[in-house]
């Protein structure tokens, strides 16, 4: 199937780009990757009438140091971020993460902003950045905002990120090797059925799930029983709350209870994983 008409523009800079969408209002569409906007429009679920290109603007695509933290351009792709040694020797969550994602075509060229952007509550972003803790950069009409990653999914496919907004930059902390990314994937789509992020630290363990819920969650009550005491029993009951106080999704590739047993199962791993990596 065909998508509707509609025109396409290549914005040159961010600030062209946010003018577009001020002028265009909800008649247009952000294109990073385009794994998600191109199947919507070819199944006539988006019918945008313009479409900005923004995978070319370069001052989009860039991993770097700043400080205690990893800037990840918007435009960055799922493949830079996998085998970028600079994420790997001080932040690696988001490398490991990246390389479950999709398959190779799918981690060439499919970005990290878009991802967020989208909020599927099947993607493996999710998980991490929450357990990051990593902060999200926003620009629209009115500047520059950052959005913490708690505040940044907001439901079922919708981010913070308004309609006049396009989203520059991620920065996540630098951090020890014990982390760990864990996931049961739907097999056809490589989407997660769960998926369950761990940093662990000294000072506490934070723990990240996706494809579980309609939106992404910190797994709270799991990091608080860890709180003091780390050993295999205290890993397997802290394991047991991974779904707690949320409603786990059910459709044709998997129960509300077999997902939230998936939650246990993969925070168990996850958090082993994690651990013997400190």
């Amino acid at each position: 199937m065909y998508p509707a008409n509609f025109d396409y523009v290549r914005p040159a800079s961010v600030d062209e780009a946010v003018a577009l969408l001020k002028k265009h209002g909800e008649d247009a569409k952000v294109l990073a990757g385009g794994h998600s906007l191109i199947p919507a429009m070819k199944l006539r679920l988006a019918r945008p009438k313009v479409v900005l290109d923004i995978a070319r603007i370069a001052a989009l695509s860039y991993i770097k140091q700043s400080g205690d933290a990893i800037a990840i351009g918007a435009t960055t792709t799922h493949y830079e971020i996998e085998t970028s040694k600079v994420l790997r020797d001080a932040s690696p969550l988001l490398a490991e993460t990246a390389a479950h994602i999709g398959d190779v075509q799918v981690r060439n060229k499919g970005t990290v902003g878009g991802s967020l952007v989208h909020a599927d509550p099947a993607a493996d972003y999710p998980a991490a950045i929450l357990a990051l803790e990593a902060e999200i950069d926003l620009v629209g009409p009115k500047g520059k905002r950052t959005v913490k990653a708690a505040q940044f999914f907001v439901d079922l496919l919708q981010s913070a990120a308004a309609a006049d907004e396009i989203l520059t930059e991620i920065r996540v902390p630098l951090t020890a090797k014990s982390v760990a990314y864990v996931k049961t994937e739907q097999k056809a789509s490589g989407f997660a059925l769960a998926g369950v992020a761990v940093v662990a630290s000294a000072s506490g363990v934070r723990v990240g799930v996706t494809g579980v819920a309609p939106k992404p969650y910190r797994a709270t009550a799991v990091e608080a029983t860890l709180a003091k005491d780390r050993t295999a029993q205290a890993i397997a009951l802290a394991a047991a709350h991974a779904a707690e106080k949320v409603e786990p999704l059910s459709d044709i590739h998997a129960s509300a209870e077999y997902r939230a047993h998936l939650a246990t199962v993969n925070t168990q791993r996850a958090l082993e994983r994690a651990f013997a990596r400190a």
